[in-house]
C-alpha cells in the first residue's frame, strides 16, 4: 500500500479574468498558500496553458515546471474533457457544443471532431514532456438522448453508437500508449461512459485496451443513486485518477433523479462543498489506499451553494484528513511467535 497523494486542485472552475485567477502563475502563487500540493490543469483554456506549444517545445513545459516548483508545485495530470466532448456529439446538442471549438468550426460537425481528436494527440505529447502519466477526459456521446427507451430504442442503435465510440477514440488510445499515458475517462452523467456498465462495454470495443482507465469521482454515482463503494471493488484496476467532489440527494414526492428541469439548487441531486454533502469519503479513502491507489486526490469545487474559494481552503483540511499515512507495520505484530516446520505440522495436527 501507499499514502494517496494530495491535495491537488483542479483549475477547471477556478480560472477567470480577474486576479490572481487569470494567468497560471498567479493560481499557482494563490494556490500555494491555500494549501495546495498540486495543479491539475485543463488543457483546453489557453489562458493558463498552450496545449501546442507545450507539445512540441521541452523549454516551454520545463518553465511551467519550474515556476510551479517555485510554489512548492507539482502537476498532477492535464484534463481534456472539453476536447473528448467534441470527440462524440449528438446533433441535439450540436449548438451548444460549438462553443467549445474555433469560430471558423462552427457548424461543421466532422472538422470539430479532427480539431478535438488533434488536441487530444496533443495533450498525451504535452503529458510526457511534462512528466505526467494520467490524463482525463469525457468520452463524449452518441446515444444519451435515448438513455430512457421510450419511444423504444430500435434493435442495434447503441451497439452503433458504441462501434463508432470506440472508432473515434481507439487511434487516441494508441497515441497515448506510445507517450506512456493513461487516458482515464471520467464516468459522469450525459457521457456515454456514465457507469460501470457503459464503461465495459467500451472497453470491451476499444480491445481491453491497457490505457484505457477511469477517472473516478463519487459525485457522479451519488445523482445516479450507484453504489460508489462497490465500484471501487468492481474496477479498482482501471481507477487512475480521483476527483474529490461531495455530493446530496433528497428525493420527494415532486422529483427524484431526472430533477424535473430544476436549476441547480432546487434540484433533488446536486453537488456540494467537500463535507456539506453524503458522500461517505472515510470509506472511499480507505478503498482505494486498500487497492494501492497511486494517483492524487484532486479537490474539483462544484457547488451551488458555497463560494469557491471558500471550498478551496475548506477542501484543504478536508482532503489532509482524509488521506491516511499507510503503516509499515502489522498492528499484532508484537503476538507474533517463531514456529519451525516441524512445529507448523503439530499445530495442524499432521503426522
Amino acid at each position: 500500500m501507499r499514502t494517496i497523494k494530495g491535495p491537488s486542485l483542479h483549475l477547471a472552475q477556478f480560472s477567470d479574468t480577474a486576479a490572481p485567477f487569470n494567468d497560471l502563475p498567479s493560481i499557482a502563487a494563490w494556490a500555494s498558500d491555500t494549501g495546495f500540493k498540486a495543479l491539475q490543469l485543463p488543457a483546453w483554456d489557453q489562458r493558463l496553458f498552450d496545449v501546442a506549444t507545450a507539445a512540441e517545445s521541452q523549454a516551454y513545459c520545463d518553465d511551467i515546471t519550474g515556476m510551479l516548483a517555485g510554489h512548492g508545485l507539482v502537476l498532477s495530470e492535464l484534463t481534456t474533457h472539453i476536447f473528448g466532448q467534441l470527440v462524440a456529439v449528438h446533433p441535439a446538442y450540436d449548438a451548444m457544443c460549438d462553443s467549445f471549438a474555433p469560430a471558423e468550426l462552427h457548424g461543421k460537425p466532422q472538422a470539430r471532431t479532427a480539431w478535438a481528436i488533434e488536441r487530444l494527440l496533443m495533450s498525451a505529447k504535452a503529458s510526457r514532456r511534462l512528466g505526467l502519466t494520467e490524463m482525463g477526459t469525457f468520452s463524449g456521446s452518441f446515444a444519451w438522448p435515448y438513455l430512457f427507451p421510450f419511444p423504444q430504442r430500435p434493435a442495434g442503435l447503441i451497439e452503433t453508437a458504441f462501434d463508432e465510440l470506440a472508432k473515434r477514440w481507439l487511434p487516441v488510445l494508441n497515441a497515448c500508449d506510445e507517450q506512456g499515458v493513461n487516458l482515464c475517462y471520467e464516468i459522469h452523467p450525459s457521457e456515454d461512459l456514465h457507469d460501470g456498465v457503459s464503461f465495459e462495454m467500451f472497453y470491451d470495443r476499444v480491445g481491453q485496451h491497457q490505457r484505457c482507465n477511469m477517472l473516478y469521482d463519487p459525485s457522479h454515482f451519488v445523482l445516479q443513486q450507484l453504489n460508489y463503494l462497490d465500484f471501487i471493488d468492481i474496477y479498482k484496476e482501471r481507477i487512475r485518477m480521483f476527483h474529490v467532489k461531495d455530493a446530496e440527494f433528497n428525493p420527494s414526492g415532486r422529483q427524484g433523479i431526472y430533477g424535473g428541469y430544476q436549476s441547480w439548487e432546487n434540484r433533488a441531486g446536486r453537488f456540494r462543498s467537500l463535507g456539506d454533502g453524503q458522500v461517505d469519503f472515510k470509506s472511499i479513502f480507505s478503498k482505494l489506499t486498500q487497492y494501492d491507489y497511486a494517483g492524487w486526490a484532486t479537490l474539483e469545487w462544484e457547488c451551488c451553494l458555497k463560494h469557491q474559494e471558500v471550498g478551496a481552503r475548506e477542501g484543504v483540511d478536508f482532503i489532509n484528513a482524509h488521506i491516511i499515512p499507510v503503516t509499515d507495520k502489522i498492528f499484532d505484530d508484537f503476538a507474533g511467535a517463531p514456529v519451525n516446520p516441524q512445529q507448523m505440522k503439530q499445530l495442524l495436527g499432521i503426522a
